[in-house]
């Protein structure tokens, strides 16, 4: 498990935090705990993600929280050259991936891509999530950023 060392989130940004229903609250607590979380139905294997009440496969209700290693693919990408908002205004360009994870039925997520914005990205590189913790927020809350693996990351899988 890889931990930011420095904040990668400009301050000014809207808090991540749950919606009120408290639907994504699993996966935003286990980010604060080091942990990636990902649904996957109890009664027939599909696994999901972003989180929703009901099973995309069998439509069954409440599908269950899992644990799954912070490693994936780059399965798409793009460099972002203007600010989503004003406070990444000074924090262009950035890298965002579309995360494929393998070991959860290869469902994909969307995260920021750690370096040098100009690096070279390869379609299927490996990846390393990189938890950002953010404790004296308030609320407190976490990110899962993510870094091209390395060849110790890569020998892990």
């Amino acid at each position: 498990m890889t931990h930011s060392p420095t904040p990668c989130l400009p301050a000014g940004l809207p808090i991540p935090v749950s919606e009120p229903d408290g639907l994504s609250e699993p996966y935003w607590a286990g980010l604060r705990a080091g942990r990636l979380l990902v649904q996957r139905c109890a009664h027939c294997g599909t696994w999901q993600f972003a989180p929703e009440w009901i099973c995309h496969g069998c439509h069954a209700f409440d599908p269950a929280w899992v644990e799954v290693a912070p490693k994936g693919l780059i399965y798409s990408w793009e460099r972002i050259w203007h600010p989503a908002h004003s406070a990444l205004k000074d924090h262009g360009p950035y890298l965002a991936v579309l995360v494929e994870l393998p070991h959860a039925g290869h469902v994909r997520m969307v995260g920021n891509l750690l370096g040098d914005p100009m690096q070279e990205v390869t379609i299927g590189a490996d990846l390393q999530g990189v938890f950002e913790h953010h404790p004296d927020a308030s609320p407190a809350y976490s990110l899962l950023q993510w870094r091209l693996a390395d060849a110790a990351d890569a020998a892990n899988r």
